[in-house]
């Protein structure tokens, strides 16, 4: 490593150390004087990807940036009218030379039931996927449930995603790799995982704080990508978990009006957001365990005063979310 790489990782950690640098746009704007190189124009040309959550914010600059990169994009949301609008506007903004294409698709990620009927139809429809990004959120403020009976965030956050990856793992074994993106938040480093009760998991423990409960499953999410890209290891299916920094999106100004008054002036643009998740479907880097990044650089799960995760916790918590699915458990011990 020369004194410049070595300058630029100290700069780097205290970038991310610091949060409000770090999250905000001077942290990518700082590292992109360091990150790794762009994708090649056109290097996902004959790739396939899904995007979740895809008719607004993050998830839609995403889809646009894979169909510029050349990929077919499955832009998969709840609300036909919503997804053919983001279609449309994805659809006008890409360059015809690109190659890349926009395929409408509707499910709720939430609804179990209809992540099944889903999968088994796209998996009709396609006989490879080369990218799944689990971009779709929510952060209610009153506590809602699935047909079900999971609460929302729960169920739309880990359930829908687990068992989509899991009915689609035939689409992602394919000769020319793929990567899984699991889309988290920094927030999650506020809610360290523990070995909880069904109740806490499905957040009947107490009055509902859909902003706790959002870094709760945020948390899961890194505990869940971990988990299988401990098990897909040497597939050639690449798991990764990734946040996307603040963003300013419609959740944020929803959701955390507040945050959003005081922060906006820093806040990324969605294109800005949607990098990394982009960059890693496209490139595909080795990762080690956590497997959480951030600006195009693999980030610790725990700060350094956080304990690490109790394997005994994970265990329970991959027992529960299998069970939850009806899903083997086919994990791999920590």
């Amino acid at each position: 490593m020369t004194i410049t790489d070595n300058i630029s990782a100290v700069a780097d950690a205290a970038l991310d150390r610091s949060v409000v640098l770090g999250y905000t746009k001077l942290g990518s704007g700082l590292r992109r004087l360091w990150w790794p190189a762009d994708p090649a124009p056109g290097s996902m040309a004959g790739r396939r990807v899904v995007v979740t959550g895809a008719t607004a914010g993050i998830g839609e600059a995403m889809a646009g940036s894979f169909a510029r990169l050349g990929a077919t994009v499955h832009l998969l949301g709840r609300n036909a009218e919503k997804v053919s609008h983001s279609a449309g506007v994805i659809r006008a903004s890409v360059p015809g030379s690109s190659g890349g294409t926009v395929i409408e698709e509707v499910c709720d990620v939430s609804d179990l039931d209809a992540v099944r009927t889903w999968t088994d139809d796209l998996a009709g429809r396609v006989d490879g996927l080369h990218g799944l990004v689990h971009n779709a959120g929510v952060m209610p403020k009153q506590r809602g449930e699935t047909p079900q009976g999971h609460e929302t965030q729960l169920a739309c956050h880990v359930l829908g995603p687990h068992l989509m990856t899991e009915r689609l793992l035939g689409l992602l074994r394919n000769p020319d790799e793929s990567a899984v993106v699991f889309m988290s938040s920094g927030g999650m480093y506020t809610a360290p995982l523990k070995r909880w009760t069904e109740d806490e998991l499905e957040s009947r423990d107490g009055p509902y704080n859909g902003v706790r409960v959002y870094a709760r499953t945020k948390r899961m999410q890194v505990v869940l990508a971990d988990a299988w890209a401990r098990r897909l290891a040497r597939t050639g299916v690449h798991v990764y978990s990734a946040h996307p920094g603040w963003v300013e999106t419609p959740g944020v100004a929803d959701a955390l009006p507040t945050f959003r008054s005081v922060t906006r002036p820093l806040l990324r643009d969605t294109t800005d957001g949607a990098d990394t998740a982009v960059w890693l479907v496209a490139t595909r880097p080795d990762s080690t365990p956590g497997h959480f990044w951030h600006d195009r650089a693999q980030r610790p799960t725990t700060f350094g005063w956080q304990r690490r995760q109790d394997p005994h916790a994970v265990a329970a918590f991959l027992d529960e979310v299998s069970a939850m699915t009806g899903t083997a458990r086919s994990w791999v011990a920590i």
